[in-house]
């Protein structure tokens, strides 16, 4: 993608965003943002990396529970307590990736997922977690001491400030030198170790990276409903990431954006009319595109317009 094309997209995602707020319902756009960003966090991991994570989930409820804790009972300040859940996610991704990658394949996210069922269990046990309750009545402050966040206009810019900073990390990430070693190792592993890089290290590099965007969206999404829960850290939301990334797009840049869309659109659409079959809805609709749209919606789109001689505009390809 040239650098005309990337002002463009970021330009235009600037004033869709800027605009968004007074069409549509703030909170409704304030939840596709938490896991649009959740889903090019494990997209960064799965599709440039090639490594499927089942424990994802475990970052993205955690940090909810640590910045719940920090901003309730402690008393920090919301943009504190978002940094402060990317980095405990960041840190556990370190630890979780430092026991996972030295396995592959379903060996390593069967780890994943068992390591994330620890969390799970310590977030159903421990106090101040607040149990099958959830920790409930988060606050959401005053950003910078200035910006009052119980507005839901000013918190929807907030979260968007965040998304957009953490889409720019993982879109700069990709098309660094590291990120084409990613791509390497994903690509190859064995040629890759030949060349003389380190393998594991950017496996848990990008493991890290990963994690620590994971959190920051749980954090956010704590702060946006003034909740943590238990569905945060379950196995579902790790299950829902890897749904959002494959339907919008495995290994492009805006395809975890498009299937977050999709999948919270759909689920605010029909949730009141068809209850939980909205799951089995989901789970038909995951089927159909595995079979026929194997690329994901924005890989799909890139590949007609590479057929017809254009450019790719948001893939950010292979």
């Amino acid at each position: 993608m040239n650098n005309n094309r990337v002002l463009l997209m970021f330009a235009a995602m600037l004033v869709v965003g800027a605009v968004a707020p007074f069409l549509v319902y703030p909170t409704f756009l304030m939840k596709l943002l938490c896991f649009a960003l959740f889903a090019c966090a494990f997209n960064l991991l799965l599709g440039f990396s090639g490594l499927l994570s089942f424990g994802h989930a475990a970052f993205f409820g955690g940090s909810a529970y640590i910045t719940g804790y920090l901003c309730r009972d402690l008393g920090l300040t919301p943009e504190l307590g978002v940094l402060a859940g990317g980095v405990f996610s960041g840190l556990l991704g370190g630890l979780f990736g430092w026991i996972a990658i030295r396995r592959a394949g379903i060996y390593f996210a069967m780890i994943t997922l068992g390591l994330a069922q620890l969390v799970f269990f310590l977030a159903m046990q421990m106090k101040f977690t607040g149990g099958e309750d959830g920790m409930q009545g988060i606050p959401r402050g005053m950003l910078l001491g200035v910006f009052d966040l119980t507005d839901n206009i000013a918190m929807y810019f907030f979260v968007f400030a965040v998304f957009m900073a953490g889409f720019w990390l993982v879109y700069r990430t990709i098309h660094s030198p590291f990120g084409q070693i990613l791509k390497a190792i994903r690509d190859n592993e064995a040629r890759a170790t030949s060349l003389g890089y380190d393998v594991d290290k950017f496996k848990l590099l990008a493991f890290v990276i990963s994690a620590a965007l994971a959190g920051m969206a749980g954090s956010t999404k704590a702060l946006v409903f003034q909740l943590a829960s238990l569905g945060d850290v379950h196995w579902h939301t790790s299950g829902q990431v890897v749904l959002m990334t494959l339907m919008g797009g495995l290994g492009t840049v805006l395809g975890p954006v498009a299937g977050a869309a999709t999948i919270i659109g759909l689920e605010n659409l029909l949730a009141d009319k068809v209850g939980s079959w909205v799951t089995v809805i989901m789970g038909g609709m995951f089927v159909v595109c595995v079979m026929l749209f194997r690329r994901g919606m924005v890989g799909e789109l890139a590949a007609m317009l590479n057929k017809n001689g254009i450019d790719r505009s948001g893939s950010g390809g292979h």
